[in-house]
């Protein structure tokens, strides 16, 4: 789609090397009994991890974009989310002042797409989620709409391997890529030279 406010494409050509440089996001819908209801999404571009979604009956800012980005920096609690580019399509809900004013707070760079190619990852979850797993289940309502899509976006995220993860699942490539972090991370060592120069400067002059 193509909204009336349009964010340069900044997930075009940046090299990623760990999570929460970008989060993508898109809206998709699931007819029940003619009727039509909408899911977002929004998942971390690096390690493929659905963070945020959100099942609805509008189409509103309020309904989707807004609560799922709610959600993923939630699920993203005392992490370090600033400055991270938010990609989606041109769609109403990702320009609308409520929405726009939520991501200025955490000091995000909103990014758009002109093609659904390029946001090629966040199309890629509508598909898995509705035919890998809701497609098989016998869905009525509303209610087990939000059920099942809390179910399958569980699932997913902790039991489907990737080819780009090194056949782990998203859970799993973020918790080793949690710890190779840690182990990589460089720690200050006092050498007990240093140490000492430090406890003579401070001691007493003697005359």
């Amino acid at each position: 789609s193509t909204g009336v406010e349009r964010f340069d494409n900044l997930l075009q050509n940046m090299h990623l090397t760990n999570i929460n440089q970008a989060w993508q996001s898109d809206i998709t819908y699931y007819e029940i009994d003619g009727r039509f209801y909408y899911i977002t999404f929004i998942l971390d571009s690096f390690s493929r991890r659905i963070i945020g979604h959100k099942t609805s009956t509008r189409l509103t800012t309020e309904q989707t974009t807004l609560p799922a980005l709610q959600m993923a920096i939630k699920t993203r609690n005392n992490e370090d989310v600033k400055g991270l580019v938010f990609h989606s399509d041109g769609g109403g809900q990702y320009y609308a002042k409520i929405f726009l004013k939520l991501t200025e707070k955490n000091e995000f760079k909103n990014s758009m797409c002109e093609y659904a190619w390029e946001n090629g990852k966040a199309e890629r979850i509508n598909g898995i989620i509705k035919n890998n797993y809701l497609v098989h289940r016998n869905i009525k309502n509303l209610r087990e709409l939000e059920k099942e899509v809390d179910r399958s976006v569980s699932l997913y995220n902790s039991q489907k391997p990737h080819i780009k993860l090194k056949r782990k699942t998203p859970i799993a490539f973020e918790k080793d890529l949690l710890c190779l972090n840690k182990q990589t991370k460089p720690k200050m060592t006092e050498s007990f030279d240093a140490k000492h120069k430090i406890y003579g400067a401070s001691s007493p002059v003697k005359s």
